[in-house]
């Protein structure tokens, strides 16, 4: 099992605070971002990153050099984060994943029982969702059957039809991850798509017929930081979330 985490973003809806820091070496309490991320993945005993940067890299890989010396971790470089989007340095990930894998954004604090729950499922294409979170316009939604199986997955999605959100962590087995690395290519190389969400991509495949379930992991506590004021809930935020 591999784990992608996305880290080349240059979080402009958190300025100043990231004016000369990457959003996810920002500290919530006595950690980075980052750290809690890499450690809530070790914990679930997963050893092998692939990590996709760009703005501010070198200090996120000093960083990880010094805290993790001994983590095995592939570094990727996106050159024009600036005008891309993380559907771009997801494909960049496409030719360095072997295995079955677990996909993040850098920029989520999580109880590590979201992870647990994922590798637990029966499915091995799936994805967390929070059933509780309200729903608005900026959420990625998610609607499903009464199986579980997601039909539809986005920002346009009605909040009203929608079960919840989904939160940015997802399980993939090798075989679909090689099926999105095609959808990707063919988006990025020859349609010069490359300002798109990922997920846009997600549902390419499964109205492909490609299945992918929701694992509803209301009962851990997580949150995405992306603005100054999600930043200030987040010290708060954080004493509920079990690392």
């Amino acid at each position: 099992m591999q784990a992608i985490i996305l880290a080349a973003g240059i979080s402009k809806r958190l300025r100043p605070l990231t004016d000369k820091t990457p959003k996810c070496l920002l500290k919530v309490g006595e950690k980075t971002i980052l750290e809690m991320t890499v450690n809530n993945i070790i914990k679930n005993g997963i050893n092998d990153f692939v990590m996709v940067t760009g703005y501010r890299e070198n200090m996120i890989k000093d960083f990880i050099g010094k805290q993790y010396p001994d983590l095995k971790i592939k570094y990727l470089t996106n050159p024009d984060y600036e005008n891309n989007n993380n559907s771009y340095s997801l494909w960049m990930a496409k030719d360095y994943i072997i295995n079955d894998c677990i996909l993040l954004d850098s920029d989520i604090l999580f109880d590590y029982r979201i992870i647990s729950k994922l590798l637990a499922s029966e499915h091995p294409n799936c994805l967390a969702v929070n059933c509780n979170h309200s729903l608005g316009e900026e959420e990625i939604k998610v609607i499903v059957d009464s199986t579980d199986k997601i039909l539809h997955i986005g920002k346009t999605p009605s909040p009203l039809k929608s079960i919840g959100e989904s939160i940015g962590i997802e399980r993939f087995s090798h075989d679909f991850f090689l099926k999105l690395g095609q959808v990707l290519d063919r988006k990025i190389v020859k349609e010069q798509i490359v300002n798109e969400f990922y997920e846009v991509s997600f549902q390419e495949l499964i109205d492909g017929g490609n299945g992918i379930f929701m694992v509803d992991v209301s009962e851990y506590r997580s949150m995405e930081v992306d603005t100054p004021a999600d930043f200030e809930r987040a010290a708060s935020e954080i004493q509920g979330i079990t690392l």
